[in-house]
């Protein structure tokens, strides 16, 4: 089952339950990745859909973001916008692959430098691409980025 199909069957689930706020940000989702399909849409001149590497790098970004303005709000006193934001951030995360712990990300961080070839700090876009293309949604690429620097440095 596409993370597509899964994020229709949250939102048939969500109606049938009346779950006001888990439909609230499933159409949210849904709204942000068909977005996407007409950007790509334009691009292609064709009936595109992104894929689902695509969708979890969407829903990836929510997740950031939502983050990012939960702790805004909790350092400006506003704990009611603050607690939506994490409840938002929680149905968000049921659609993602489960993340890395630490010592998975340092595992994929060698693979991947094997797999690139990588020798030098001037690789480290070989390297993040390979993680990228393997790990979309599991890791926090901004975290992973010095630990791949401190590797190759």
């Amino acid at each position: 089952m596409t993370v597509r199909d899964r994020l229709q069957a949250g939102l048939k689930e969500a109606m049938k339950a009346k779950a006001v706020e888990r439909l609230s940000t499933l159409r949210l989702i849904n709204a942000a990745i068909k977005d996407r399909d007409i950007a790509a849409r334009g691009e292609e001149g064709t009936e595109a859909m992104v894929s689902d590497a695509d969708i979890l790098g969407i829903l990836g970004r929510m997740v950031k973001q939502r983050q990012e303005s939960a702790r805004a709000y909790e350092e400006g006193g506003r704990l009611e916008l603050a607690e939506k934001e994490l409840a938002e951030v929680s149905v968000i995360e049921e659609f993602l692959p489960r993340q890395l712990t630490a010592d998975e990300v340092q595992a994929a961080i060698a693979v991947a430098v094997a797999e690139a070839g990588a020798t030098s700090i001037r690789d480290m876009g070989k390297v993040m691409a390979v993680l990228k293309a393997r790990y979309m949604g599991q890791m926090d690429f901004g975290a992973v980025g010095p630990q791949v620097k401190d590797k190759l440095g």
